[in-house]
């Protein structure tokens, strides 16, 4: 029998975070030699942190290491790890083998319990094929993206100009992220965090996987989009808890990553909502996207620099 639960970690220079990645994940079973198996893909790190991962838990049964000679992406990677799960892609959910897949970036933390949580969840909800927990930073601070409505124009235009900010009195300036409280029960929701998500296995071979055309940035979203439009709606499930000390494969290579947002952001308005509107809309739509990395890339260049001149001054 094939586990409840099989975690997938795509790792890319995420240091020793991600032996504390997986050690938390296999916490979550009262005895670890019975947790969930746990495939990482490692796309070519140059850290050590393949080879931390794989002197700590290499032995482990049901734990595996998937090397890449390069970095064919995210999206790609976590497709090669469901493979390698004997999860066959455009199978009828129904063929489909039972269970459940955690996607879980090596940067996150799963708090005590919150396994357990996520996996409830979905079992008392047959309509919802992927479950989110509340995502902190390392102080306990919910971050963004937690709990978040899908992007579109005009979510977009609100959020980044600061409007949403009024989105609590007026909901036609609600943005992206959400601006009231979260919710203190299970609840239903367009979308969650990308950096920690169960997904129902045979939902995720009906979907086809991840659409590897991302490099990163966006698949998560595009990945409950297609959900959604399947019928199955996604669950934030704010009692389990998963902390993200964000950016830290990223650290490398800030500009290309932000780069790859922006990318992202396109290929999701392409795919999915350009077709809504005339030629001349579009065409702003993409303009604005890459007038926002213009705009945004200075900071982050200035921010790496500052890191990168700390670093060796340190």
């Amino acid at each position: 029998m094939r586990p409840a639960v099989e975690v997938i970690i795509v790792n890319y220079n995420a240091g020793e975070a991600l032996t504390r990645c997986i050690g938390s994940v296999l916490e979550q079973a009262a005895d670890p030699a019975a947790g969930p198996a746990v495939t990482v893909v490692d796309n070519a790190s140059a850290d050590g942190s393949a080879e931390q991962a794989e002197a700590a838990y290499g032995a482990r049964p049901g734990f595996h290491l998937l090397r890449n000679p390069g970095n064919p992406g995210f999206a790609t990677a976590v497709n090669q790890a469901a493979r390698a799960t004997g999860l066959v892609f455009d199978a009828a959910p129904a063929a489909a083998a039972p269970g459940y897949l955690l996607v879980l970036n090596p940067d996150c933390e799963l708090r005590p319990g919150a396994l357990d949580h996520l996996r409830a969840a979905l079992d008392e909800d047959p309509g919802a094929g992927l479950a989110g927990p509340r995502v902190t930073d390392a102080r306990g601070e919910v971050q963004r993206g937690t709990l978040r409505r899908f992007p579109d124009p005009w979510r977009s235009f609100v959020t980044f100009s600061g409007l949403w900010r009024l989105g609590r009195r007026w909901p036609l300036f609600r943005g992206i992220e959400q601006s009231d409280e979260l919710p203190a029960t299970v609840a239903p929701a367009e979308a969650v965090s990308g950096a920690c998500m169960l997904v129902r296995r045979s939902a995720f071979a009906a979907a086809r996987g991840m659409d590897e055309g991302y490099g990163l940035h966006c698949e998560d979203l595009d990945l409950m989009y297609r959900l959604r439009e399947s019928g199955l709606h996604c669950l934030f499930v704010p009692q389990a808890c998963a902390v993200h000390h964000q950016g830290l494969s990223s650290a490398s290579r800030p500009l290309w990553v932000h780069w790859q947002k922006h990318r992202g952001m396109q290929r999701f308005f392409r795919k999915f909502q350009a077709s809504r509107y005339p030629g001349p809309v579009r065409g702003l739509v993409i303009a604005g996207i890459w007038a926002r990395f213009a705009l945004t890339s200075p900071p982050v260049l200035w921010r790496s620099l500052r890191t990168t001149f700390g670093r060796s001054g340190g």
